[in-house]
């Protein structure tokens, strides 16, 4: 859900970014070039991203605005994002460009017929200096509607590491080590694990890294299609793994309740903000972009991260998401937003925002030394080197209305497991009714 994900909570909020340049020329938006081309035009941006995400995504349409002479707004979804560009486009006012956080998402714009095909220049560039996975995602029968800019390495558990050197462990190499761990670090004095339970993608990503460990990368694909239905077996397993660090207050930042109550950037604040409860948060890379950015930490000293560990013994889990830029066909000015994503395309742009932190570019060609710290570094180097082995953030290749809306589906139902997580079956069971429904509309 990345969501979101990368989506952080925030309300329907507009944001002008509005810059004009005043030159003229012509020519191709390009990693080289600085012509005017688009001068008086403004490209509007839709997308989840807050707080210093959207502020490091300024940095990316000012550069842009600098480069082309076309002005800048962006306007804030919240995590609905479906809901609101719908609305919008109903209304009237479509935004040129959305950032659409998940698969689903993107699959839904373009069945519906509000998508633009990517330009060839675009589909270029994806084809030569993207893995092949990327151009998967970005695509709805065959045609590319999706240019993934920013990327999420969600296989990564961060934490304090001098409230792990206090509990006198080290970063542990299995699941069943990690809340062995976690109970060291509630015998010194914190909470094992902050878990952003308010936001219900945080706990999708929690079940997929489990799922993808114990069942394997086959099942994982059927369930993420819905070839394989939620009741079978190896959900209620994983359900059931994921219970047992649902059900133990001592590992929670104040239990389940808390835990219901804490956002996704509450739950880092709770390890790395001025008054630490918890030793440990799992989330994505761009838990160090808060991190560094909100409390001032410094990535690889004050805050790291090792690896989301196996379960049963089973291989460690490598989970992706991503930020794909669409263009919409009622947008007034779709054309310029199409240079806005040849510019998004480009090594230059993904190198304006790696080096402020909370970022991944799955751009082959970005240079990564570009990257802010060694811990960032290491992250991208691996998500590259990955290639097509990653796997995508199965909520994300959902339906929105089971994986990607605040409220109901599965953000529901495993927030419900959060609250009560006595009966894995039966909130398998939820889960399968919620995605029949979902699949089938």
């Amino acid at each position: 859900m990345m969501r979101r994900r990368v989506p952080l909570l925030t309300g329907s909020v507009l944001l002008p970014l509005a810059l004009a340049a005043t030159a003229c020329g012509g020519g191709d938006v390009s990693a080289g070039g600085g012509d005017k081309t688009l001068d008086g035009q403004t490209v509007t941006v839709a997308g989840v991203w807050s707080g210093s995400e959207l502020k490091n995504f300024q940095k990316v349409l000012d550069a842009f605005t600098e480069k082309t002479g076309a002005s800048t707004r962006f306007v804030s979804t919240g995590d609905n994002v479906s809901t609101v560009v719908g609305s919008k486009i109903e209304g009237g006012d479509a935004p040129d460009v959305v950032m659409v956080p998940q698969v689903g998402v993107l699959q839904q714009f373009a069945r519906k017929g509000w998508l633009q095909p990517l330009s060839k220049s675009v589909q270029g560039t994806v084809s030569s200096d993207y893995a092949s996975v990327w151009k998967n995602y970005g695509s709805v029968d065959d045609t590319l509607y999706g240019l993934y800019f920013k990327a999420a390495h969600k296989s990564t558990v961060w934490y304090s590491p001098s409230a792990l050197e206090q509990a006198g462990v080290k970063p542990p190499t299995s699941f069943d080590a990690m809340l062995k761990a976690g109970h060291a670090v509630s015998d010194s004095g914190l909470a094992a694990f902050a878990v952003a339970g308010q936001d219900g993608w945080t706990l999708t990503d929690w079940f997929e890294n489990v799922y993808l460990s114990q069942a394997g990368p086959e099942k994982y694909d059927a369930l993420a299609a819905h070839r394989l239905k939620w009741t079978d077996e190896s959900v209620v397993k994983a359900l059931t793994t994921l219970g047992t660090l649902f059900k133990d207050k001592q590992l929670l930042a104040g239990g389940q309740k808390g835990a219901l109550n804490t956002d996704f950037p509450g739950s880092v604040e709770k390890v790395f903000g001025p008054q630490p409860e918890a030793g440990m948060v799992y989330e994505g890379d761009f838990v160090a972009g808060v991190a560094k950015d909100q409390f001032g930490k410094k990535i690889g000293e004050d805050a790291d991260f090792f690896p989301f560990p196996g379960v049963d013994g089973n291989t460690a889990p490598v989970v992706s998401g991503g930020d794909a830029a669409v263009v919409l066909k009622d947008g007034k000015h779709r054309a310029a937003g199409m240079k806005l994503l040849e510019y998004l395309a480009s090594p230059e742009a993904a190198a304006l925002w790696a080096g402020q932190g909370g970022f991944l570019s799955p751009n082959k060609k970005l240079d990564l030394g570009e990257y802010g710290d060694d811990v960032t570094r290491a992250t991208a180097k691996s998500l590259i080197e990955a290639g097509d082995t990653v796997r995508f953030d199965m909520s994300d290749q959902a339906p929105a209305a089971f994986g990607g809306t605040k409220g109901v589906g599965e953000w529901k139902l495993l927030q419900d497991f959060l609250r009560d997580p006595s009966d894995p079956k039966a909130t398998a069971a939820a889960l399968e009714t919620a995605a029949a429904k979902a699949y089938q509309d």
